[in-house]
């Protein structure tokens, strides 16, 4: 994402240029739509996922990924840049629209946006349009950029150019009216249907697949195939240490008999024992480091976090973080079904067999969630905000997958 493409060097060398050519406007008949079609050809993405109509004289260079289309004019003064960024799956890297627009504002040094006409694009809405100017090094060019999104994906066209006169406007609304979008279909071997026991699974870790940009209505999140496995493989040995069916089975029985509860009750105990809680902010820091191999940044953190975890530790025990490590032990079934250590029906199986045991520890989805935060504050040494930030906004979607009911009776459907 970061790396910018030839052509906008090509651009803004041009920029140093003394045009060849002097664009004078009302001169002759004005040209229709059709007149500049005529003048055009479809240009596709390398996958075939996205195409525009340009200058049939116009160049492409190869862009970063498959789903982009760079295209430019011969002499360099003018080009587009279509970008694409998938909603969810593997290529996901934009959260929502703003991110996307934020993104290419500061990968392609965005400045001076005006919002402007927004032009016709077929099957993509929330369509919106800028005039800014796109600088590199010294030099500087004009940009129209219309963004919008589809279900597959949200869209950035960048159309560059030495000066963004009314005849090259045109040309771009002409453009964008061609826009066609060819979604790929996702090879899936997922066949189990979504019950509302599959439902109740999904929500135990819905948030985390929220944050990923996955499907929290999909069992897993995504759909398994030979690419979510290879990734899914990668991010089992980089952050469990997960590198095989036995390290896999090994993980998921420590989240359940152990997890981090086992050492937030041990903490909690010894700081008790010690007299913690009855210190003052300067005792407290000085006990941390005196009994801890915290870095300052820790002691500092734990020193305001831990008082008020005691409260919610001394009225429900272990369980005050138990959520934490449930809810993940839930989660890496999902993972390790993606990954090829458990087929889908071992991962059904196992995932109904850990929620019966965890559902009656909780009264509701609510008091599982405040446990999970909690333990995701003792783990991560952070606010929960942002994570509580999007179980509040799950629970006011239409798919809410929190609807489901919490204490459900299981059904076993697949």
């Amino acid at each position: 994402m970061r790396k910018k493409c030839k052509w906008m060097k090509k651009i803004a060398l041009c920029l140093t240029m003394v045009l060849a050519v002097t664009l004078v406007q009302g001169c002759g008949s004005p040209k229709t739509d059709e007149d500049r079609l005529a003048g055009m050809q479809e240009f596709a993405s390398p996958d075939g996922s996205a195409s525009i109509y340009l200058d049939k004289n116009w160049e492409t260079e190869e862009g970063q990924y498959e789903g982009w289309l760079f295209a430019g004019s011969q002499d360099g003064r003018e080009a587009l840049f279509l970008l694409q960024f998938p909603k969810r799956g593997t290529n996901r890297m934009a959260a929502d629209m703003e991110d996307m627009k934020t993104l290419v504002k500061d990968t392609y040094s965005i400045s001076g946006e005006a919002e402007t006409e927004a032009p016709e694009v077929p099957g993509v809405e929330n369509v919106s349009a800028e005039t800014a100017t796109l600088r590199s090094g010294s030099h500087t060019a004009d940009t129209y950029m219309v963004y919008g999104e589809t279900d597959y994906a949200y869209y950035t066209f960048v159309f560059v150019a030495y000066t963004m006169s009314d005849d090259v406007l045109a040309n771009a609304k002409v453009s964008c009216s061609k826009f066609v979008e060819q979604a790929p279909e996702e090879e899936d071997s997922t066949t189990v249907e979504i019950t509302d026991t599959v439902r109740w699974f999904n929500a135990s870790y819905a948030i985390l697949t929220e944050i990923n940009g996955w499907d929290y209505t999909r069992f897993a999140g995504l759909a398994a195939n030979e690419e979510t496995k290879t990734m899914e493989q990668q991010s089992l040995s980089e952050w469990w240490g997960v590198t095989d069916r036995a390290s896999a089975d090994e993980t998921l029985d420590w989240a359940l008999n152990e997890g981090h509860r086992a050492n937030f009750v041990e903490e909690m105990d010894y700081l008790k024992q010690g007299g913690f809680f009855e210190m003052d902010d300067a005792g407290r820091t000085a006990f941390l480091d005196e009994h801890f191999s915290y870095n300052t940044d820790e002691i500092a953190y734990y020193a305001a976090f831990y008082p008020s975890a005691y409260e919610a530790y001394e009225q429900k025990g272990a369980k005050a973080i138990a959520g934490w490590d449930y809810c993940r032990a839930m989660n890496l079934l999902s993972f390790y079904y993606l990954a090829g250590y458990y087929t889908e029906t071992e991962a059904l199986d196992k995932s109904l067999e850990i929620a019966q045991l965890i559902q009656p520890e909780f009264t509701s989805w609510d008091e599982m969630m405040e446990s999970y935060l909690l333990g995701y504050e003792y783990w991560g040494q952070e606010s929960s905000d942002e994570r509580r930030g999007i179980y509040e906004d799950l629970k006011s979607r239409e798919d809410n997958p929190y609807a489901v009911d919490y204490n459900l009776t299981f059904e076993k459907t697949w």
